[in-house]
């Protein structure tokens, strides 16, 4: 049965208190060939300010901060982002801030949004919101990445309807840069222009 409306954050939280690493991205084979396959998808060698929706236990977080002048890590459980500051601790150009978004969405303006596995967390209205967010925090030129599992979930939105919503929402300023289906995940690169 899916979820009606966004996941709130104490769902998450449990679920690191819990089980400390639930996805298993510190072990499993899986999640090291996609975090592969995800930095080798990166259009450019280096960001200028990067942000990464979801950064869970910082696992992708350390390996996408050498290419970034400055990352901002966010993730919704406080108890990720205390192992997500961790892990980091040795890369000063991230900062890691445990944020809901959209709304608690950080100022800046990015050149690489990352969204990782969370876009179907969101129901319909929070990616409405999260597209007004996108657009005025990208940079023209900018890039947002989206990495999402595409198997049955009984979250607010499958991966690919997470994935369609979102890009219908920005509109007209997306301009498709790939969009891979793997077995279990797809992997789509956006460049978001100015509005005509």
């Amino acid at each position: 049965m899916r979820r009606e409306h966004s996941i709130e954050p104490d769902y998450f939280e449990a679920l690191y208190k819990d089980k400390g690493d639930p996805w298993e991205f510190e072990t499993s084979p899986y999640e090291a060939a996609k975090y592969d396959e995800t930095l080798a998808a990166l259009p450019k060698d280096r960001f200028e300010n990067a942000l990464e929706v979801g950064c869970a236990n910082g696992v992708l977080t350390a390996r996408l901060g050498p290419r970034c002048d400055a990352l901002l890590a966010l993730d919704v459980s406080e108890t990720a982002v205390a192992a997500a500051r961790v892990r980091c601790a040795d890369q000063p150009n991230i900062r890691i801030e445990r944020r809901r978004l959209p709304d608690e969405a950080p100022a800046g303006i990015f050149d690489l949004i990352l969204l990782s596995e969370v876009v179907y967390y969101w129901d319909s209205t929070d990616i409405v919101r999260l597209a007004a967010y996108a657009r005025s925090a990208i940079a023209s030129g900018g890039y947002v990445m989206l990495v999402h599992w595409i198997g049955e979930t009984d979250y607010p939105k499958s991966g690919d309807e997470a994935v369609a919503e979102l890009h219908a929402a920005l509109g007209d300023r997306v301009a498709v840069v790939r969009s891979d289906r793997h077995e279990a995940y797809r992997l789509d690169l956006w460049r978001l222009e100015d509005a005509g």
